[in-house]
């Protein structure tokens, strides 16, 4: 896993339908500052099948696209990040980029439950539907995805989006886009923070 600073306890979150995290570990989860950024670009080139970003990119996940984007640690150790925004043309969507959970991490739902503290945040209000891309062969990323469709009980549909031949030049797998939604909602207090157990 991965050192970083501290950062301050983010506003409290509402509160997504979920059930109880089944582990008792404990992980903060909160926004990525800045000098996260080098921690966050070691943590994706150690998951693959990862597509790894430049140092500038994940800089600017770090900072412009904060409230979007999560950080997991433990005793001050990075041990999970996912990325995301909400695309302009589609804003009731949350598109989620990359999750990335260190191997000492892994086994404990860690990537499903960041994800559900980027859906709690106010950031995410109106958002009905979660969307990402996977490539067909990425069977932790599939696993993830229809397991919350599953916990959710909500829809799951798949199309091809960005083509090897047409659009990676023969470089790259086809990306699936994966469509999860109508996300449920609860009207329930919101969390303390981002603290998750």
């Amino acid at each position: 896993m991965f050192k970083t600073d501290s950062d301050a306890a983010a506003k409290p979150p509402r509160t997504f339908a979920r059930p109880s995290p089944a582990r008792t570990s404990h992980f903060q989860f909160r926004r990525p500052v800045a000098t996260d950024g080098p921690a966050v670009t070691m943590l994706i080139a150690h998951c693959p099948p990862l597509d790894p970003n430049s140092a500038y990119c994940n800089l600017l996940q770090c900072t412009h696209f904060a409230d979007s984007c999560i950080i997991a640690e433990r005793d001050g150790v990075i041990a999970g990040w996912v990325s995301g925004y909400r695309p302009p043309s589609e804003p009731d969507s949350f598109f989620v980029w990359q999750v990335a959970v260190a191997a000492a991490a892994r086994g404990q739902r860690l990537g499903g439950r960041m994800i559900e503290a980027l859906l709690d945040r106010p950031s995410a209000d109106g958002v009905t539907h979660l969307i990402t891309t996977v490539t067909v062969d990425n069977g932790p990323s599939w696993a993830l995805f229809e397991g919350l469709a599953r916990q959710w009980s909500t829809a799951l549909s798949k199309s091809a989006l960005f083509h090897r031949d047409t659009h990676f030049a023969g470089a790259h797998a086809t990306e699936w886009l994966a469509r999860i939604g109508p996300l449920p909602r609860s009207s329930g207090s919101p969390t303390q923070g981002e603290m998750a157990t």
